[in-house]
């Protein structure tokens, strides 16, 4: 159910563009190619499971932690059609 000017089915349309962004967000960062045999940010040899777990990794368990850790959440909201964000 929409109100004002949208459309029937407008807020299923902007859930589905949000879903649709961060399945495409996460396969951008899923890792392509052959797996490398030493972490390119250490050099530690990373375990032939994880090359195996995971085709084209370049970092170690360690390594692949710390840059999860670092990096900045994005904003799940939607602002794709949204008036409000014309307004910011």
């Amino acid at each position: 159910m929409a109100g004002g000017w949208a459309r029937d089915g407008a807020v299923q349309d902007q859930i589905d563009a949000s879903v649709e962004d961060a399945v495409e967000r996460t396969r951008r960062r899923l890792p392509r190619g052959e797996s490398l045999l030493e972490c390119e940010a250490c050099g530690d040899e990373i375990p032939a499971g994880r090359r195996e777990a995971l085709p084209g990794v370049r970092l170690c368990v360690a390594c692949q932690s710390g840059r999860d850790g670092q990096e900045a959440p994005h904003a799940s909201y939607n602002r794709r059609g949204n008036k409000d964000s014309q307004l910011r």
